[in-house]
């Protein structure tokens, strides 16, 4: 009976000291990496970046870039009832990028083609 008791406290000592450290590895996931708006989008992470004259869409996977060469990217966006498409490209590892700006308030759907993955959709509103 003591040897249960022994084993008992020993896997709710672990588990507490487990605890922690899932829940901070949950609280890094979901993070802006590049100041702009995070959303999920199937297996990857998207970020939406709004800086003057540029809109940029950043692709990641549990934090890491995952390359967007040969890929392409649309951004459907809805803005004092107005509709208009930005068409993006490839501009670095896992950046597209467009020449464009966004206004506060704005909706946007965003729909990435990558060779070899599954079509990506994230919707967001911009800040």
């Amino acid at each position: 009976m003591k040897k249960l008791h022994t084993l008992a406290s020993s896997l709710l000592l672990a588990a507490a000291l487990a605890a922690p450290a899932a829940v901070m590895a949950h609280a890094e996931h979901g993070q802006p990496q590049y100041g702009g708006i995070f959303a999920e989008a199937g297996e990857a992470q998207l970020e939406l970046v709004n800086q003057a004259g540029k809109v940029a869409l950043y692709v990641t996977q549990h934090g890491a870039p995952v390359p967007v060469q040969g890929g392409k990217a649309r951004l459907t966006v809805l803005e004092g009832g107005a509709k208009r498409e930005l068409q993006l490209a490839p501009a670095a590892e896992n950046r597209l990028e467009a020449a464009a700006s966004l206004t506060p308030g704005a909706k946007v759907v965003a729909a990435v083609e990558l060779p070899g993955r599954k079509p990506l959709q994230a919707r967001f509103e911009v800040k």
